[in-house]
This record gives structure tokens, sequence and C-alpha cells, in this order.
């Protein structure tokens, strides 16, 4: 179990963060996510004790994250480096033996791994003869080469296209799998919605909210309905149960106040318009996204 407990960071004129906590549990995905500028990186940097916390601590299994943990950790950064004039082969043997792995292990390893993500052809290749995609596969190598316990990836799907973002997306679910903690710091709403178990949002430094996506849901989460129908819908415009209305054709998003039931609703309307169909729309991370950082 990897906790962070009450973290402050201070600089000279400003609180990066601020009493900032969480657990994170092994075999679970867990979404830090937040605005620009919002500490997730400096949150990440504490984690991996490249820099010092003003305040608070983090403990693995009970102790503090000092150098004799950090091999147990992987990381791939937002900010890409590889060494371009070497070989892919040499980068991930190098990195891998940084981590404590020996060359003739991190040369096998390193075959499986670019067998799995679909590179074994480009092994003896340059690292800048490689795609930008590809450069990403190696660097997302060299994070999970050494088995870590921890897995923090920050944005692991930018530059990828749709089908090299399916493969990534189904290599962390398998790593969750396997009883690692993975982190997940990312602005892709959708993949954390879909990937995630629990969620931080932060924001200038503070805890917006947090918890598993489904309480997040049920308490950040607006109480909205899809309506099909036939007939003259128009008085919906007027309604005072309605918070906001966007009417098509021959159907309506609506946005209730939050103190009207949605099944009560739909009883007072369906003597005014034919119901063809109901449903409750289930609020997504974005909108929670963007009204908490609004």
């Amino acid at each position: 179990m990897l906790a962070v407990q009450n973290l402050r960071k201070e600089y000279t004129n400003t609180v990066a963060i601020d009493k900032i906590s969480f657990t994170l549990q092994p075999g679970k995905i867990f979404g830090l996510i937040g605005p620009n500028g919002a500490g997730k990186t400096t949150t990440i940097r504490i984690i991996l004790n490249i820099i010092k916390p003003t305040s608070g601590e983090v403990l693995f299994d009970g102790k503090p994250m000092d150098k004799s943990i950090q091999n147990l950790t992987g990381y791939l950064p937002e900010e890409r480096g590889l060494y371009k004039k070497s070989t892919v082969l040499d980068v991930i043997v190098y990195l891998a033996s940084l981590k404590n792995v020996s060359a003739h292990n991190a040369s096998r390893l390193a075959t499986d791994w670019l067998t799995k993500l679909g590179i074994l052809e480009y092994k003896n290749k340059k690292i800048e003869e490689l795609s930008k995609g590809n450069q990403q596969k190696i660097q997302f190598i060299t994070s999970v080469i050494h088995d870590p316990k921890i897995v923090i990836l920050d944005e692991p799907f930018s530059g990828f296209d749709p089908i090299n973002q399916q493969l990534i997306k189904e290599t962390i679910l398998s790593l969750s799998k396997e009883g690692k903690i993975i982190v997940l710091s990312t602005h892709q709403m959708d993949y954390a919605e879909k990937l995630c178990n629990d969620i931080f949002l932060i924001n200038k430094g503070i805890e917006v909210c947090s918890g598993s996506l489904s309480e997040i849901k049920r308490r950040y989460g607006s109480q909205s309905i899809k309506i099909e129908y036939q007939g003259d819908a128009t008085f919906l415009n007027n309604s005072k149960e309605i918070a906001h209305i966007d009417m098509y054709q021959n159907y309506a998003e609506i946005q209730l106040v939050d103190s009207v039931n949605p099944s009560v609703f739909l009883r007072s309307i369906v003597e005014k318009i034919e119901i063809k169909h109901f449903s409750i729309i289930e609020p997504t991370l974005n909108k929670i996204f963007i009204d908490a950082v609004k």
C-alpha cells in the first residue's frame, strides 16, 4: 500500500500543494487529474523522492519512500527523454541497469516487451530513426522493464494513434491485474474514466474531490435525463423543475433542479407528450472535471 499523508510543498512565493492525502492499493489504477499547474507533477516528484515535501510524508508498506524503495518504482514522465543516437536495445538495457537489472536479463526482457508492443523489428535501430509514437513505446518499456511494484504514468497516451492507445490501455490493465499500484496522470478524461478505480482531482494545489469514480459521479454529478418523445414539448422551456435543457428534433437532454426526482418529473409530463424512451444520463468525468475546476 502507498500512503500519501498531508503533503505540503512551499516555495519562496507560492504553495505548490497543500494538505494532499490519499491511499493507493495494489491492483488498482489511481487517477491523479487536474488542469495545468494544479500540482500533479509536484505530487508525483515527492512520491518518487525527487523532491522533499515541506511537511507530510509518503509511505510504502509503512516505510518512508527513500532510496531503498526507489527501485520498486517505475516512472513515465510527460516530457520524454531518450538517447537518440543510441540503438533501441542499448537504451533499454542501459536504463534497466539503473534499476539493478543485469544486461542479460534486460536484453531478454527487452525482446519480450518489444514483441508485446509490436516493434521488435526496431530492436537495432537508433532511437532517432523511430516515429514519435514508437519512441514513446520505448520510454514506456523503460518504465516497467524492471517489474516495479509502483508504476507512475504521466500522460501515457500522448501522441499515440487510436490503435496504439488501445494497446497501451490493455497493457496498463494487465499491469494492474498483476497487482501493481498504478498512478495515471492524464488530461484525457475518457481514459481516466475507463481505466481508474479511484480518482483524485487537484486544482491550485488543493484537493477538489476524491474517491471511487461511482462515488464522485453520485456526489458531484447533476441529475440529467434524456427523453425521446412525440408531440409539442416546448412547454418544457418554462418548467421551473429544469435547470437546463437542450432540445432537438424528437428528443431532449434535460438537467433537473437538484431537488427534483427524475421519476416524479417523468410522471408530470407524460400527459402532455408521448414518451418513447426515458433514460438517466450519468455525468461524465470530463463534465465533473470542468464543473469542479470552474
